[in-house]
């Protein structure tokens, strides 16, 4: 079976003018600062020459606003990928981003350069929400984005977090279908968490924020992969990648390096409540 070499890079905070209350990319990451050209040259040509498989093969930046950081640092990142794309050497590049870092000039530079899909920090549809969040744009913003991005001819993931501060069931759900009739080709659920040194675990301290439970949060995540299926759209993660930089930082909230197995586990009850419509595997 073909599979997919995704060669990853992360730029912690690049470009970011707000710092989300539930942020702490250098923790999250394990990564303190962007790689240099020399470095991004190097590590592609280290996941090539060690890859046996037969898919796609594409460079990702993570992390970051890569469309708010200035040109000359975006080209800088993309100048040694796209060398190695002229060259057929890999099919494609990713970039990740917010909502209101994108309009119809910077899908084109982003399509001049190479990339081919977005990502897109969404975290939820719900106006209050984001707010609260000190996200710094809104539910229209997110619209606007992947309208320009498929006229780009542009590939589109959209990421949302469940459990944000003023989340609650409805809320999320709301989200849910707001994003399916936006037709992305893939999303990502990440469960919100306490993550030290950030505002929200100020927040948490302070008894102004209470973390979903596991049960609640695996609950729910059952029944968005259910929607989700049903549409069409494949959720490529759910939940937080493990590393042992996030699991010391972690303070409260529904955290588990299996988390998608329990969700997995958890459609299949909630197909069965709703139907008998079948398992997911999501």
């Amino acid at each position: 079976m073909s599979r997919m070499l995704v060669i990853p890079f992360f730029i912690p905070f690049g470009g970011c003018e707000t710092i989300c209350v539930f942020c702490d990319q250098p923790r999250i990451t394990g990564i303190l600062g962007a790689p240099s050209s020399a470095e991004i040259k190097a590590q592609i040509e280290l996941y090539l020459g060690t890859w046996k498989g037969r898919g796609r093969k594409e460079a990702a930046f993570y992390g970051g606003t890569f469309t708010a950081m200035k040109k000359t640092e975006q080209v800088r990142c993309l100048a040694p990928v796209e060398d190695f794309l002229r060259r057929g050497l890999i099919d494609g590049i990713r970039v990740s981003t917010r909502p209101d870092c994108i309009s119809e000039e910077i899908a084109g530079f982003l399509v001049s350069h190479g990339v081919d899909t977005v990502e897109l920090g969404v975290q939820s549809m719900n106006n209050t929400v984001l707010a609260l969040s000190n996200r710094g744009h809104s539910a229209a913003d997110t619209v606007a984005a992947v309208g320009h991005l498929k006229s780009a001819g542009l590939a589109v993931g959209l990421q949302f977090m469940p459990g944000l501060p003023g989340d609650n069931e409805s809320t999320v759900l709301d989200t849910v279908r707001e994003i399916i009739g936006l037709e992305p080709d893939f999303v990502r659920v990440y469960p919100t968490v306490v993550m030290k040194n950030t505002a929200l675990e100020t927040l948490f301290r302070e008894g102004k924020y209470e973390p979903w439970t596991m049960e609640e949060m695996v609950r729910l995540c059952g029944e968005i992969s259910l929607l989700f299926r049903d549409a069409g759209i494949r959720i490529i993660r759910m939940g937080l990648q493990h590393t042992a930089e996030l699991e010391q930082s972690i303070v409260a909230g529904p955290y588990h390096p299996a988390f998608r197995d329990l969700v997995s586990k958890e459609s299949a009850a909630a197909a069965a409540r709703s139907g008998g419509r079948g398992e997911i595997m999501v």
